[in-house]
């Protein structure tokens, strides 16, 4: 892992493949309750490619920093690790990762050439926003039993198939989100998209985005996915198969062949 001063945080990454003969920078966003060890599988089967994992603000190793609580302010720290570290690249995110790339996408096309986003909102539903909430109160204590019960209950959600690491994911879960500080910012990021729903900005993206949805995603269904694709002027639409809203663990091989094909442009 690196380490690099970016406003008021230190954010920690993982850069993988590079060279003169490298495809352009990707840049791998992940999700609530993750760091960038999410995309270990991704980085390693991408190795011919040149990738970059983050860690967002106050999850992993990257400080918190003066946290806001806003998607605008988790977009500007993607703008600033584009700006400061790679240049103009493929955004890759996941679930809230995904939003936060939408937001990047369409305030700084000239960072985003491409965007990818995997099992997204543009907009949080009342229940969802409630969710999001009482997810960042419960992160004020991250050693409670209600928390880490939380977190199990959420990764059991998000699975189909790989109910048999339950416990496993779980663990590395909790240790991503460190004291809580930056699991409860981004709570209350994703709760915010509720009042201010990224849905209207859609219009304002030329690139062209790849949204991929997992076929039985409880958390953010395909309805969510196709809201985007609706919105959005030039996008391709994939589908992963027999996998829950943590697909790249339900199907972390059928994720990357979509990722591969996504960012080939094919």
């Amino acid at each position: 892992m690196t380490t690099v001063s970016i406003g008021d945080l230190t954010v920690s990454y993982s850069e993988q493949g590079g060279g003169e003969s490298s495809s352009a920078p990707i840049v791998l966003v992940h999700g609530l309750g993750e760091d960038s060890r999410s995309w270990t599988h991704t980085q390693r089967d991408l190795a011919d490619l040149h990738t970059y994992a983050y860690d967002l603000r106050g999850f992993g190793s990257t400080t918190v920093g003066e946290a806001e609580g806003t998607l605008d302010q988790l977009g500007r720290d993607l703008v600033g690790f584009l700006e400061t570290v790679t240049g103009p690249a493929i955004v890759v995110g996941f679930s809230a990762g995904g939003t936060i790339v939408l937001w990047a996408a369409a305030e700084r096309p000239d960072l985003v050439s491409r965007a990818i986003v995997l099992g997204t909102s543009s907009v949080v539903g009342r229940a969802a926003a409630e969710f999001y909430k009482q997810r960042a109160d419960q992160a004020a204590d991250i050693s409670s039993d209600e928390f880490r019960t939380a977190m199990r209950d959420d990764t059991v959600a998000g699975l189909v198939s790989a109910h048999d690491r339950v416990d496993e994911i779980t663990a590395g879960r909790l240790e991503a989100v460190g004291d809580g500080a930056g699991y409860a910012n981004a709570a209350r990021a994703m709760a915010g998209v509720r009042e201010q729903p990224l849905t209207p900005r859609l219009s304002e993206i030329r690139q062209h985005v790849d949204v991929i949805a997992a076929d039985r995603d409880a958390l953010c269904p395909e309805k969510a996915a196709k809201m985007i694709v609706d919105g959005l002027s030039d996008v391709t639409y994939r589908v992963i198969p027999d996998s829950g809203h943590l697909m790249n663990v339900d199907n972390p091989d059928t994720v990357t062949a979509a990722l591969r094909e996504a960012i080939a442009g094919d």
